[in-house]
């Protein structure tokens, strides 16, 4: 029986990645996104709709528990991001973003606790560094991503009994739309996203940013009963070195 796993925000350059990592291993993957991935194929169902509705959440797990009674990992990988200084910032902004990142995981996480249960399966959060150390302009993203550190852990806690696995990856900066489009809403100097991405990249230790298949890799260990079997409550920092030096250091 091929390994089930649920991926939110598939359609997002993480997203399609992970999907494409865990069919090349043979798992069949189901993804969910407000938008259809460009890439079909790396979906074995594909679910359109926003994963911070309840409503949504319970139509789609009565669905799949008809077809399928058991899911061996949970993505939570769904993001909204909005750079605003935080007194610009209305009350319903941000109360869409802690609903994109950090409610979205709680309902997911409740709902598949049964399916994941069965297998003895594995939750993973994708967090950021911004939970950790964060920029300007972005405060209700960091906040959202901060939330689900803490969330894992309670998850960690929570489903212990039941054998189930929770831990998270906090990506840095990765070359995604998201990151092209935040890239270049500000102030460019005249710059290129490419000559923008480049810049960015050499201020991390290893002279670039990350790809998307980088990544899902982390995820896929973390997701991987027998690669990280004796792994729970975690964070994983995937950043290029990113969070290591102090701002005050060349």
């Amino acid at each position: 029986m091929k390994k089930l796993v649920l991926i939110t925000g598939v359609a997002g350059g993480i997203g399609t990645a992970t999907a494409e990592l865990f069919t090349d291993r043979g798992w069949d993957v189901v993804g969910i996104d407000k938008a259809a991935p460009e890439e079909s194929g790396t979906c074995y169902r594909f679910f359109k709709g926003d994963v911070s509705e309840p409503e949504f959440i319970r139509t789609l797990f009565t669905e799949l528990t008809g077809s399928k009674k058991r899911l061996d990992a949970l993505v939570n990988n769904a993001a909204m991001q909005i750079c605003v200084p935080l007194i610009e910032m209305k009350a319903q902004d941000w109360d869409m973003i802690m609903a994109a990142n950090a409610r979205a995981a709680f309902l997911m996480a409740k709902h598949a606790c049964s399916l994941l249960r069965v297998s003895c399966g594995a939750i993973i959060n994708i967090s950021s560094v911004h939970a950790v150390a964060t920029s300007n302009n972005i405060a209700a993203y960091a906040a959202s991503k901060g939330a689900l550190l803490a969330l894992t852990r309670a998850m960690a806690i929570e489903f212990a009994a039941d054998n189930i696995r929770v831990n998270t990856v906090l990506p840095g900066a990765v070359d995604t739309l998201m990151l092209r489009d935040n890239l270049q809403s500000g102030d460019t100097r005249g710059k290129t996203a490419e000559e923008l991405i480049i810049e960015l990249g050499k201020r991390h230790l290893l002279g670039r940013i990350g790809r998307p298949e980088e990544i899902a890799r982390a995820i896929y260990f973390l997701a991987d009963n027998e690669e990280s079997s004796f792994i729970t409550g975690q964070s994983l920092i995937v950043d290029g070195g990113a969070t290591a030096r102090l701002s005050t250091e060349r």
